[in-house]
């Protein structure tokens, strides 16, 4: 049985930081800045009540009788007394003899194609400090997004208000960036042993270095630019706040009422409707507010028994650093030009690179993590790389294409009409202009199959697409939507029913629809002269 570390590391953390929140507010309500002093507390308070919740909420301690746990937790003590719970259950292993035993089974990782089950007998005492892994972990995750984040955005905005950093300040910025890093790191490891629950998962030291150093990048980097953008634009700095949030609080919500899936019931026994939706918005809350500042590893659906989606989505990853990389360089720009004089201090062109450079480097870290480090690698169903490169193809295509009339149009010679070959052939107002034969489509479905379709059917092509009439592609990506919505798949077949050569496709048929099974490349194809 492993050392509790992480639980010592989690309340570590967390009793520091709250130390130097608390003297900091000291200061300010020394010096008469009462509202760096309120908004200090706020920031300390609030994560530290949502910690004692969720202690209380996974050791189902409001079901059992204990009194003085229940005062120690309401006196904001839960987190020091659970990590001294902890190691005394880790002391305690093998001096008693256990009662009964349950045995665990596990995978362990596929080598050469195979993976053995492997058979474990657990402890009572194992288990119970099982349970207190898991409920730091998903506290380390709640202090460092909820209470960390922001308090680091406030100490450094103050720093450049006033030009300045005190000891304290300091000393409470470089703490909460160790926390909100843990955190980030607690997210994925929790992320990696909920979706591979089936195996032994063995995180190598490689791999906790590689996250580390992709979140710390990443986190950073968010935090100055938020800054900075708000030191110039305090107007605006609210709607960019709220309408990141907003967009990744109702996401989940969304595609929840979407599938049209029942509520979910079996989160506990205990709660009623009305609580189980208090604890999903509070879910989606701390969804929110990871997403704000770096990439959250635990992906919500509502949907799912577990409340997480298990399935490694490559297209929603690159399309969120894409946007957020972009969204990152406007606020840089925008605090490049509405600068003043207050920031002589500094050569801006230099910070704006350098702060481009590090997000950069968070991406490669990252690469590297899932690409080489990542303990689960061998079990992933689609490659990184592909799925990365299919959306950069996909979001290519989309910003070239152009209006028909922006576009140059390839002209022919007039060629001289034949007679035709059969009697039908004369009342055929297809819009062809090669040689012979009818101008055909080809469809590259995934499996490398290819339908012929002639082009009078269902789906009109006329003159091309944009006015281009040779050598076009146009990319379809609408299985990329599906994996980006996570409505499941429809079964194969419906729609590749009505794709066989000399069929029609259904006159209903239309770009948004989710039954397009794959994605697929509509081309031109020239008919052999």
């Amino acid at each position: 049985m492993r050392l509790p570390i992480s639980i010592f590391v989690s309340v570590s953390l967390f009793t520091a930081e709250t130390t130097a929140a608390l003297y900091l507010s000291s200061t300010y309500r020394s010096a008469g800045d009462r509202i760096w002093q309120g908004l200090t507390l706020l920031f300390t308070l609030v994560p530290s009540v949502l910690v004692q919740l969720t202690l209380t909420f996974i050791h189902r301690d409001l079901g059992r009788d204990r009194p003085l746990v229940l005062l120690l937790h309401i006196l904001q003590l839960g987190p020091i007394v659970r990590c001294l719970e902890a190691f005394c259950i880790y002391g305690s292993v093998g001096q008693v003899e256990e009662p009964y035993v349950s045995i665990t089974r596990k995978k362990q990782m596929p080598r050469g194609g195979q993976s053995e089950e492997v058979e474990r007998q657990v402890g009572q005492a194992e288990g119970k400090l099982f349970t207190h892994r898991a409920a730091f972990a998903r506290t380390s995750v709640i202090q460092a997004f909820l209470g960390s984040a922001p308090q680091l955005t406030l100490q450094l905005y103050i720093c450049v208000l006033q030009q300045g950093v005190s000891i304290g300040r300091g000393t409470l910025m470089v703490i909460s960036l160790l926390s909100i890093v843990y955190g980030a790191l607690r997210c994925n490891i929790l992320a990696i042993k909920i979706k591979y629950d089936d195996y032994e998962v063995d995180i190598r030291p490689m791999a906790y270095i590689c996250i580390f150093l992709w979140r710390s990048f990443e986190i950073a980097t968010r935090v100055v630019v938020l800054v900075l953008f708000s030191s110039v634009l305090q107007l605006w700095v609210l709607p960019v706040v709220l309408l990141n949030f907003l967009v990744f609080f109702l996401c989940p919500w969304i595609l929840f009422w979407s599938s049209h899936s029942p509520f979910p019931e079996n989160i506990e026994k205990t709660l009623t409707r009305v609580g189980t939706t208090i604890v999903l918005c509070l879910l989606t809350f701390l969804y929110a507010g990871i997403n704000m500042f770096c990439w959250s590893a635990v992906q919500v659906k509502l949907n799912d028994p577990d409340l997480i989606n298990k399935s490694q989505n490559w297209y929603r990853m690159a399309v969120y650093y894409m946007l957020r990389f972009v969204e990152n360089a406007t606020l840089l720009l925008l605090w490049y030009l509405y600068k003043t004089d207050f920031y002589n201090f500094i050569h801006a062109p230099l910070l704006l690179l350098q702060l481009l450079v590090a997000y950069a480097i968070a991406i490669l870290f990252m690469l590297i993590f899932y690409q080489f480090c990542h303990p689960c690698r061998k079990l992933f169903s689609s490659s990184m790389t592909q799925g990365l490169w299919d959306c950069s193809s996909l979001l290519c295509l989309m910003c070239s294409s152009s209006p028909p009339q922006n576009r140059p149009t390839r002209k022919e010679a007039p060629e001289t009409p034949r007679p035709p070959a059969h009697p039908d052939a004369a009342h055929d107002t297809a819009s062809d202009h090669t040689d012979d034969g009818p101008n055909d489509t080809s469809y590259d479905i995934l499996n490398d199959t290819i339908y012929d379709i002639p082009a009078e059917t269902g789906v009109k092509i006329e003159g091309g697409i944009n006015g281009d009439t040779h050598g076009l592609s146009l990319c379809l990506s609408v299985s990329l939507l599906r994996d980006w919505t996570g409505i499941p798949q429809p079964p194969h077949g419906r729609f590749l029913n009505g794709v066989t050569s000399g069929e029609r496709f259904p006159e209903d048929l239309k770009i948004g629809d989710w039954d397009v099974l794959a994605m697929f490349t509509l081309k031109e194809h020239k008919p052999k002269r």
